[in-house]
């Protein structure tokens, strides 16, 4: 996607109350609650997400003495509902039904992708995967994504704390931005859309709420008389969540990755463990993109991985340097194999996923977050640009 140096640009985020981010949220706690367990499981699980009710789909491939129960993954997810804050009528973490339709993974794909005697452990399906990199922030994201996401968050750290108690769980940010000469400039809208627990507040009062805490994530400068704020443009907004409208897992993959900014393969990230290429190679995607970016090899990079189901190693790799590249990209796609492998378990090890680190992904942004101590957002650290440079 070519942009003019002029031009406005959006994105939107939702928060960790959002029905289809409870869903997510879901899926990923019970691919925490297996992995923790069995480093080595197969799991994919999806939620869906309605009036006091949740129904989890999927498969898992674990050892007989791991075996994990329904109630387990029923348990998980109730407490992910407690851990958001759902404590309303038609959607609460002690009463809601929750039914657990998970089961043993299909021996057919489960062939083509175990590693055997002779061959490597296979992708666990086809597909295309982006990542994405630029350098108009210091977290090497896109501006409009990355700020709605940060106002979503310092909401929810307000509500939690009791510094908000009037904000229910479920949110929408979206963020208008203009740019000057290809760089974010000045923020021409922002849309906030927030649940509030006193059903006789107005838009007025919830903007007085929440406004602080808007601009305090956003640069100064970049708030000016101008600017256009659409805070609860249509008034009311007291039931929320799933009781309002109803979710499911993987349904929020623009919100999860550039916001637009970028490609997106198509495949969503949460209720997969790290074997599915759709999660592995996108992470991975990024971590080179952001490498290369912050090696200072381009100043945006788009990059392309593709997979074949039972296949090991990728079948291509572009690089779309945006006219920024300080070498020829051609050489940078032949550096990205002489720096990293990109075979399912040669991504899961480099970047160590095989660990309990993925709740805390499903909301918020999967990009553009800080590396956790813990291995959380490893594929955030820029720890390649020597290697990458050596290499072209």
């Amino acid at each position: 996607m070519t942009l003019r140096d002029n031009y406005l640009f959006t994105s939107e985020s939702v928060s960790e109350g959002h029905p289809d981010k409870v869903c997510d949220q879901i899926s990923d706690a019970v691919i925490d609650m297996i992995l923790q367990r069995e480093p080595e499981a197969r799991v994919a699980v999806e939620a869906a997400a309605t009036t006091n009710k949740v129904v989890l789909m999927g498969e898992v491939k674990i050892s007989d003495e791991n075996a994990v129960m329904p109630e387990e993954i029923s348990a998980t997810a109730r407490d992910v509902i407690r851990k958001i804050g759902y404590r309303q009528k038609g959607f609460h973490f002690k009463t809601c039904s929750i039914d657990c339709y998970v089961h043993e993974q299909s021996q057919d794909i489960a062939q083509g992708v175990d590693a055997s005697d002779n061959k490597d452990e296979g992708a666990g399906d086809q597909g295309i995967m982006f990542g994405f990199a630029t350098n108009e922030t210091p977290e090497l994201m896109p501006a409009p994504i990355l700020y709605a996401h940060k106002i979503l968050k310092r909401l929810s750290e307000a509500r939690h704390s009791g510094e908000a108690p009037e904000l229910g769980p479920d949110a929408k940010s979206q963020l208008t931005i203009e740019y000057r000469k290809g760089k974010p400039a000045r923020v021409n809208t922002i849309v906030l859309s927030t649940q509030h627990l006193d059903g006789n507040m107005t838009s007025d009062d919830v903007r007085a709420v929440v406004e602080p805490y808007i601009r305090g994530q956003l640069p100064e400068e970049w708030i000016d008389p101008k600017t256009i704020w659409h805070v609860n443009p249509t008034g009311r907004f007291v039931i929320g969540g799933p009781d309002g409208d109803a979710g499911l897992t993987g349904r929020k993959i623009i919100v999860d990755t550039y916001g637009g900014a970028a490609p997106h393969g198509g495949g969503a990230f949460s209720g997969k463990d790290p074997t599915k290429v759709d999660r592995s190679a996108a992470y991975a995607a990024r971590y080179l993109a952001k490498n290369i970016v912050a090696a200072g090899l381009a100043s945006k990079c788009t990059l392309q991985l593709s997979y074949a189901i039972g296949v090991a190693e990728p079948l291509s790799i572009y690089v779309d340097d945006h006219d920024t590249a300080t070498v020829d990209p051609a050489k940078i796609e032949s550096a990205i194999r002489d720096v990293m492998p990109l075979t399912p378990r040669g991504i899961r090890t480099h970047l160590g996923l095989n660990r309990p680190i993925y709740q805390r992904t499903a909301a918020y942004g999967h990009f553009g977050r800080e590396p956790d101590a813990d291995g959380g957002f490893s594929w955030e650290k820029t720890d390649l640009i020597d290697a990458l440079k050596a290499a072209v």
